[in-house]
């Protein structure tokens, strides 16, 4: 097995899953022999390690080894997929007759002018994880739960955990692309449950990047630690509001996840495609206020959803979906670029060799707008602030969304009053996304551990937001 350093080049990566371009363009030619527009092979290699302390104790390690090719056949809108968990070049070419038999009869010309290709890279490393030791990261583990216990005399039990993971990518298509990737990946989480007075509250942290061993350092613990006690400590204080109609302000960062499940995913241009999605007919149309643009980016530096290629080799790119109120683009994988003849944006990703890619998102966020936050809260005589979200959900054709909101505060006034806490902001996708009024000059791109469901993959997204007011929203209470 190699280890990734900066002269690490494609012929390494090549002896790294012991094939050859000869073997490539075999496969190739199988996956096409029937015929079919268009074809690609996926290799992976996955390095998984996870460490975790409870009740003081480093209690769990585990790693994970995951290994094999996926070969694709494209017809049309149609994919004939299969893999293998090897990369010998007799299984390989079972798979690709498996592919293939999506493909009707037609000549193929096996000629194929192969192009390594580099693409920039947004996650460059100090130090891998291959040649990080067990106990140099249970160092920070144990350090992070000293920390959290040295916060708060309430505190009565803290949980932490750090996974890493490297991934070596190599990719090879019919259009003669051949690149590769090494995409390392870290997170750690810290929570703590805290006892006053006979009452238990808990609140937690984390943060996530495509980094190295690098990713670990005392800033990290301190913020980590501070955060998780500091919601817990808040959450004493908080109460369940009414329920009810009422203006919200969501706060920069991670209310982001407004937009990553309640418009993000209507902006998936499969959805469109098949007229699943309420935008399918708004191409090209004002669907919200002009002050309003909003983004999915892959190529911001570090980030979670950060990537170098797609899983179809496709240059990673930052995508306009909307701007200035306007729906500019949904975000493509070939099948459906090819569909609205237009380029692929760089979306189509998939969760491991074992799925075929398809459209999703990267680092969804809006810009910066020109209100302050201030402002937006002075605006609102009874309504709600809320900057922590634990979870979403939305109904893709209808748009309709509900998120569970952890924290936030009651406005009154134009002020905020009384915390509260554990409470669910229901809506409307388009709608709300209509209703926001002022948008703030304060984005935030949210670093947590945030990962992205469809159709049974998951994948790791980021998501941010600057401050929004929203006219209206459903709020959960009691």
């Amino acid at each position: 097995m190699i280890h990734y350093n900066e002269a690490t080049n494609i012929s390494d990566i090549l002896a790294h899953f012991r094939v050859s371009t000869e073997d490539l363009q075999k496969v190739l030619n199988e996956s096409l022999s029937k015929g079919g527009d268009y074809a690609d092979l996926f290799f992976e290699h996955t390095i998984n390690h996870n460490i975790a302390l409870r009740d003081g104790e480093v209690n769990r390690a585990s790693s994970n080894v995951d290994y094999g090719v996926g070969v694709r056949v494209v017809v049309g809108d149609q994919t004939g997929y299969a893999y293998v968990e090897n990369t010998t070049l007799e299984d390989m070419l079972r798979a690709a007759r498996t592919a293939a038999g999506i493909a009707k009869m037609s000549h193929h010309d096996n000629s194929l002018k192969i192009e390594s290709t580099n693409f920039k890279n947004y996650y460059k490393i100090q130090k891998s994880w291959e040649e990080v030791s067990v106990n140099s990261k249970k160092e920070f583990v144990e350090k992070l739960n000293s920390r959290i216990f040295e916060l708060d005399t309430r505190v009565v039990k803290a949980s932490v955990s750090l996974s890493d993971s490297t991934s070596y990518i190599l990719f090879f298509n019919s259009e003669g692309v051949l690149t590769w990737d090494y995409r390392p990946m870290a997170i750690m989480y810290g929570s703590c449950t805290m006892e006053d007075n006979g009452k238990i509250e808990n609140g937690y942290s984390s943060r996530a990047y495509r980094k190295g061993f690098e990713f670990l350092n005392d800033d990290l613990i301190e913020t980590l630690a501070r955060e998780a006690v500091e919601q817990t400590s808040l959450m004493f204080k908080a109460i369940k509001p009414k329920g009810g109609e009422m203006p919200v302000v969501m706060g920069a960062g991670s209310s982001g996840i407004l937009l990553h499940e309640a418009i993000g995913h209507a902006f998936e241009a499969d959805f469109n495609r098949k007229n699943v999605s309420i935008f399918s007919d708004l191409l090209g149309k004002k669907i919200c206020n002009t002050d309003i643009n909003v983004v999915d980016d892959g190529t911001i530096e570090y980030a979670r959803g950060a990537i170098n290629f797609d899983d179809e080799g496709v240059e990673s790119q930052k995508t306009y979906i909307v701007r200035n109120g306007v729906l500019e683009s949904y975000l493509h994988d070939r099948i459906s670029a090819k569909y609205y003849g237009l380029n692929p944006t760089g979306n189509g990703r998939r969760q491991s060799f074992r799925y075929a890619p398809m459209p999703r998102m990267r680092v969804t966020y809006m810009e910066s707008g020109t209100s302050r936050e201030e402002d937006m809260i002075a605006q609102v005589k009874q309504g709600v602030y809320v900057d922590n979200f634990s979870n979403g959900q939305v109904q893709i054709g209808a748009g309709d969304f509900t998120f569970f909101v952890k924290t936030g505060y009651l406005i009154e006034n134009g002020k905020l009053t009384q915390p509260i806490k554990d409470i669910n902001i229901i809506g409307n996708g388009p709608k709300a996304l209509a209703d926001i009024t002022m948008v703030g000059n304060n984005l935030r791109v949210d670093e947590s551990a945030w990962t992205c469901g469809k159709d049974g993959q998951s994948v790791p997204v980021g998501q941010g937001l600057p401050s929004v007011l929203v006219s209206k929203l459903t709020v959960g209470g009691e």
